[in-house]
């Protein structure tokens, strides 16, 4: 299992942790299954959708 270090803004953190308690879930449960929903169903993208400007650039090691 690969980590990955996700820096979420706080009102999407907020709605997140939300969401996974409704779901009964931890926040990290609730994320992997919207990740894998969402790559097997095709809706990921190679490129996040917004305002590219206000993403970070990569750096550092990737996992």
């Amino acid at each position: 299992m690969k980590h990955v270090n996700l820096r979420l803004p706080d009102d999407l953190h907020e709605q997140a942790r939300d969401a996974a308690a409704a779901d009964d879930r931890s926040l990290n449960s609730w994320l992997i299954a919207v990740v894998r929903r969402a790559v097997e169903t095709g809706e990921a993208s190679n490129r996040p959708s917004g305002n590219s400007a206000t993403h970070a650039a990569p750096h550092g090691n990737a996992h």
